[in-house]
């Protein structure tokens, strides 16, 4: 299984760990990852795309037709990424005068949108190409006793039309991920609403962070676990700050999916930075786990 590989800004400038998970995992679970030259940013589906949504729907364009000339679909590893380039794609494939104005722009650097690739998470793929048993049969240390949060994101799954990943209101895909490598998913009443960071209000931003994390406190959990990198920053230096801010009293460890199938892989935390976390899971560090 041959897809581009998109890695996106954030993950590569501010998470590196998590990439080193992906690269580490995934090659033995049959998917070739294939580097493509001058990928710019997806870019950002919220602020930008409010900020000057032509500019927003061109850049992605210019990416997807990088793809195009390679011949191959594209695997994201960030929720945000995934929803720029399939929602610019559903967009484009529409064709009309957005089309056209893109293709115009896009001409200037001799470039032209043909409409023939697409982008999906990474998780996606495991679940669809790969497959549940694949996943299950490349677990060597099983995380047995590691009870996991979920929490969902926004863009991995809405809009629902185009993202096409699952039910939004009553996703399982995460969960099933978690039961693969031999963890114990555990449900709690805000696992599908945002973790804030798109919100630009002076408080709602903290306020819904919090919302989750008490969220997930009331369910005694080890970690809780995430698929998108600005999901990761707010539970991660975003919850210090709130910690200090409203006296929480506590701390959950956000650990990214391809962080844990390493380690079911038979990986070290150190390998996949678990040890750079600003919340460290003492739990996975120590090794912890029945497996």
């Amino acid at each position: 299984m041959k897809h581009a590989f998109f890695p996106g800004c954030m993950i590569q400038i501010r998470y590196p760990q998590m990439e080193a998970a992906v690269r580490k995992t995934v090659p033995g679970l049959g998917i070739e990852l294939v580097d493509l030259p001058g990928l710019g940013c997806c870019p950002d589906p919220v602020f930008f795309k409010s900020l000057h949504k032509l500019d927003w729907v061109t850049l992605a364009a210019r990416n997807l037709v990088i793809a195009e000339r390679a011949g191959l679909d594209y695997v994201t590893i960030c929720s945000g990424c995934t929803e720029t380039l399939a929602e610019a794609a559903h967009l484009l494939n529409q064709g009309g005068e957005l089309l056209e104005r893109v293709n115009a722009r896009l001409a200037t650097i001799d470039m032209k949108y043909e409409g023939t690739v697409n982008a999906r998470h990474l998780i996606t793929v495991l679940r669809d190409e790969v497959g549940l048993e694949a996943v299950k049969a490349s677990v060597k240390r099983p995380l047995e006793g590691v009870r996991i949060a979920v929490h969902y994101g926004c863009h991995l799954l809405k809009p629902r039309d185009i993202m096409q990943v699952d039910d939004p209101d009553h996703p399982t895909i995460f969960e099933d991920m978690l039961e693969a490598i031999g963890a114990t998913p555990v449900n709690h009443t805000e696992r599908i609403i945002c973790c804030g960071k798109a919100c630009r209000d002076c408080d709602l931003p903290e306020q819904m962070t919090r919302t989750v994390l008490e969220s997930i406190h009331a369910a005694d959990v080890d970690i809780m676990g995430v698929i998108c990198p600005s999901c990761f920053d707010s539970f991660d230096t975003g919850q210090l700050k709130l910690a200090r801010k409203f006296d929480l009293g506590f701390t959950i460890p956000p650990v990214y999916y391809f962080q844990l199938l390493a380690l079911a892989q038979g990986l070290s935390a150190e390998a996949v930075g678990l040890d750079r976390h600003k919340i460290r899971p003492e739990k996975l560090l120590a090794g912890e786990t029945a497996g």
